[in-house]
């Protein structure tokens, strides 16, 4: 992603001033972080927040696409409010997904009257991939179970109750990321699916973000650059 991020950017204009690879970069990088215009933070669970909290104490918007660090959300969250700091953050940076988010919102609402559908997900990524399920499933089943009320909770592995909704994770070659949400019932099967066909998808969604970001305080996300006036 970071490649695929930098060849997005230095072809909108940008310059990169610097790139992280390990820690021991970010002994040149604290001091170089003050001149970045947005920073771009794709890394691991394991150090997304330390990374944000750098670019927090540096005044450096960023922009954040790692998945994975759920647990510390409301916190980061809270420390960019309260000291007016600016980030955006999304599990996904297809415009493409973002769309099908809202599709996913709407047909759940619809389906909500039908009892008879079982709903489930499913997700494949490339086998590199360390978090299952994917960041974009797991916002795919909250807003789900946010507009059916049978379904309370989401697991990943086998449902022991009906208010259970399926996550179903795959892991294999080199695939980009294919989500597909089915509404099964003895009779027929709705199914709606997004497929990326190649890592620049999110490349470009992730430049796009970095552009509108700068010059703003505030937590945002794609739903604020997409479908609102902010």
């Amino acid at each position: 992603m970071g490649k695929a991020i930098e060849v997005e950017a230095l072809k909108n204009g940008h310059t990169i001033i610097f790139q992280i690879d390990s820690e021991e970069d970010w002994v040149e990088g604290v001091k170089l972080l003050p001149r970045v215009d947005v920073a771009i933070e794709f890394s691991m669970p394991a150090t997304a927040v330390g990374n944000i909290r750098k670019c927090f104490k540096a005044g450096t918007p960023v922009v954040v696409g790692t998945t994975g660090w759920e647990k510390e959300f409301e916190l980061v969250k809270q420390e960019c409010v309260t000291g007016d700091k600016a980030i955006f953050v999304a599990s996904n940076y297809s415009i493409g997904m973002n769309i099908f988010f809202e599709a996913n919102k709407q047909l759940a609402r619809v389906m909500n009257r039908f009892d008879r559908y079982d709903v489930k997900i499913e997700e494949l990524h490339h086998k590199q991939k360390l978090d299952a399920p994917s960041g974009t499933a797991k916002e795919l089943a909250r807003q789900i179970i946010g507009n059916i009320d049978r379904k309370s909770k989401w697991v990943n592995g086998p449902v022991e109750s009906s208010d259970e909704l399926l996550v179903d994770s795959l892991r294999e070659g080199d695939a980009p990321g294919t989500h597909t949400i089915k509404y099964t019932s003895e009779m027929d099967e709705i199914e709606i699916k997004h497929t990326a066909f190649d890592r620049r998808v999110f490349a470009v969604g992730t430049v796009m973000a970095a552009e509108w970001l700068f010059g703003k305080k505030g937590f945002f996300g794609m739903s604020d650059m997409l479908f609102s006036s902010k």
